[in-house]
């Protein structure tokens, strides 16, 4: 399938055809990737993703980009609580960071209600508190511009600029930002030392909680742990007690009511910039976390199991040092690198 048109990436009568490059995701050290068989990475999907991924013309009055609330240097993410959609509307959760999702096999959103992140790709822009526009409208626009007419020719086998391909394109190019270039992965590959402090932190994020008193463990691993910093589940870590839940979390979509108040473990990867923290963003520093992990959680019906240390009295027995050191070693997996990637950046 081809078209001659004219655009500023190409000369006049230039033949412009579906030209499908492989592209080879780069993850170092981590497992390989689970990725779709029906939406494998090319140089021109991703490119395409990219550029959406940056388009204001999918929003209504093309005011709002993906990027307006998932900002590269704050690791995909956005610094308010809610971010405001193109009418000024905020929204009910902090906006997720889209960090390694090509690791991501158990939904997408804090309630998972997106099976697959082509699915999530589609939803901001159809939600009326966020880019409040339609698929229609946006296919529309897109068609208007010899630059997306060549570029889906280029990208998929029917040339077609439709939402399957819209939420394939940015599916590709979400599923290449990963982040495995830390302090952290640095010292893992020998290749850097820990301060005393970023070194006595990683002990206590690794170590359990010991009912004896004799040791110290912050227990942070059971839920982040792994190369991601993440198990990919949903769980309710004590933020409210029963009577004052007003967000039921996965209930929502699984209509499960052992599922109420549970929220999706994000990966600490870049959790240095990327807050403020949990799905209602109530708390605006990493002390504040763990000050609520420490003495804070609260006791539910819903309430994780491995918070059973948390609750007690006293809690996990943290002293002001101890959380310092903690958050000195989530430091090391802030990737700088990951912050300022020009294949990240915006292409225009």
């Amino acid at each position: 399938m081809c078209f001659l048109r004219c655009s500023k990436d190409k000369t006049v009568g230039e033949l412009i055809t579906y030209d499908s490059t492989p592209y080879t995701l780069e993850y170092g050290n981590f497992p390989t990737p689970e990725l779709p068989l029906d939406n494998k990475l090319t140089i021109e999907g991703i490119k395409l993703g990219r550029m959406l991924f940056y388009e204001k013309m999918l929003s209504k009055g093309n005011k709002l980009a993906c990027a307006g609330c998932h900002a590269q240097k704050d690791g995909f993410s956005d610094l308010n609580t809610f971010s405001k959609g193109v009418d000024g509307l905020e929204g009910t959760r902090q906006a997720m960071p889209i960090i390694n999702m090509a690791w991501h096999n158990n939904g997408f959103f804090w309630d998972g209600r997106a099976p697959k992140l082509r699915d999530q790709a589609l939803k901001p822009i159809q939600d009326h508190l966020e880019m409040n526009e339609t698929l229609d409208n946006v296919i529309l626009k897109l068609s208007s511009t010899n630059l997306y007419k060549d570029q889906f020719t280029r990208s998929f086998v029917d040339g077609a600029i439709n939402s399957v391909n819209i939420s394939f394109a940015l599916e590709q190019f979400m599923f290449t930002l990963v982040s495995n270039d830390a302090k952290y992965d640095r010292f893992l590959n020998g290749k850097t030392t820990l301060t005393d402090s970023e070194e006595r932190g990683r002990n206590l994020f690794f170590k359990e909680f010991d009912p004896t008193g004799k040791t110290k463990g912050a227990e942070c691993f059971h839920c982040h742990g792994g190369f991601n910093f993440s198990n990919d589940d949903y769980m309710n870590n004590g933020l409210d007690e029963d009577i004052s839940f007003t967000d039921t979390g996965r209930e929502k979509v699984s209509f499960l009511p052992e599922d109420r108040a549970k929220f999706k473990t994000p990966s600490l990867r870049n959790i240095a910039v990327t807050g403020p923290y949990m799905h209602d963003g109530r708390f605006s520093s990493l002390d504040d976390v763990l000050k609520h992990y420490n003495v804070g959680v609260n006791n539910s019906s819903t309430l994780d199991v491995l918070m059973q240390y948390n609750i007690q009295p006293g809690g996990l027995g943290l002293t002001k040092q101890d959380r310092d050191d903690v958050i000195a070693f989530l430091h090391t997996l802030t990737d700088d690198s990951f912050l300022t990637n020009p294949a990240f950046k915006d292409p225009n």
